[in-house]
């Protein structure tokens, strides 16, 4: 049934091997067990901001915190998307999209995780390939951006499977040590020629006036 006072429980984007949806609290609980599991290597710190350095416990709650206040944030002029990502049923990973002035710059920003178990299976570029279609399709996106740490070569490959070019670099300060970020930057023509996911997009219609749409 429709959600009239938040349609985006309704959104759905399917791939042939996935399905994204805005989780309710049981997917919520679902994703914070996930993260809890593990998400990277402890050796390693792939995220510029560090939410997995804590305990199993302190990740698992992070993850419920912030996707909640992702909703109680949210405004057509600052938004941002985190959508659970569903492999066969199950909770694999968070797939995030958002943007700032949306309907004034067209461009849109991605960031996501998966749990340890399903990494190196491809499902990594298969849900982004899938909110690129939300931006792009759904949304009438002119541009999507996304950023890596340098050594980050599994999301840096996504990013050049799916047409992304470098856009510069950045230095950031993460738990205390200088860290460089390679931007990426995707247009539209790039991302219709590297189109290989079948996406479909459903219930998006009454959620576009959330997106400044």
């Amino acid at each position: 049934m429709a959600d009239r006072f938040w349609p985006l429980y309704d959104l759905r984007i399917t791939t042939p091997r996935l399905e994204l949806r805005l989780p309710d609290l049981e997917l919520l609980t679902a994703l914070a067990s996930l993260a809890a599991e593990g998400v990277h290597e402890e050796s390693a710190m792939p995220f510029t901001v560090p939410w997995t350095a804590g305990s199993p416990e302190e990740r698992g709650r992070s993850v419920i915190q912030h996707n909640l206040g992702l909703i109680g944030q949210w405004r057509p002029e600052s938004w941002a998307l985190g959508l659970a990502v569903l492999h066969r049923g199950t909770v694999v990973g968070l797939q995030d999209l958002f943007a700032t002035d949306f309907a004034v710059t067209r461009e849109v920003e991605t960031g996501s995780w998966l749990g340890l178990a399903h990494q190196g299976q491809g499902i990594g570029t298969e849900m982004r390939a899938a909110v690129l279609a939300l931006a792009f399709e759904g949304l009438d996106a002119h541009w999507a951006v996304s950023g890596a740490m340098t050594d980050n070569r599994r999301s840096l490959g996504v990013s050049r499977r799916l047409g992304y070019r470098p856009d510069g670099h950045s230095v950031v300060a993460v738990q205390g040590r200088a860290r460089t970020v390679q931007r990426l930057r995707l247009d539209r023509a790039a991302w219709q020629a590297h189109r290989t996911v079948s996406v479909e997009i459903g219930g998006l219609e009454p959620c576009l006036p959330l997106f400044g749409c």
